[in-house]
């Protein structure tokens, strides 16, 4: 699903700048799976993100879905102290999405603003949806 998610953010106009982006927590390494911006004429700067893959194709899509958000919580803050203007998404498969965060245990995460997520479609390698 990597490069899926890559061509799908290529194909959306972002130009990718870390496959993967290294972020450091005092000697702690951590690894998201990409960095990438894009240019944004109206505002003649830069837009930065970083973005974290998850299937959520487990055993349990609720322990899946715990383990996203504890990954999405230590990135977000870590890319913080080291990008203050960048943003963490959360990338899912389209399916996930519809499974598990249109369902009310996803929908809580997404309305408390813990999780922004961008879905994709593995297959067409297209980004499907922006949530903020």
């Amino acid at each position: 699903m990597h490069d899926n998610v890559r061509h799908a953010l290529e194909r959306d106009g972002w130009t990718v700048t870390h496959d993967p982006l290294r972020l450091s927590v005092r000697r702690r390494k951590l690894y998201v799976d990409l960095g990438a911006e894009r240019l944004l004429a109206a505002e003649k700067g830069r837009r930065k993100i970083a973005v974290e893959i998850k299937t959520f194709v487990g055993p349990s899509d609720v322990k899946d879905l715990e383990d996203a958000v504890g990954q999405f919580v230590r990135y977000e803050h870590a890319l913080r102290r080291e990008e203050p203007d960048g943003a963490l998404y959360l990338a899912v498969p389209e399916s996930a999405w519809r499974l598990i965060f249109a369902d009310s245990l996803g929908e809580i995460l997404i309305d408390d603003d813990v999780l922004r997520v961008v879905t994709f479609d593995p297959v067409k390698e297209e980004i499907i949806r922006w949530i903020r």
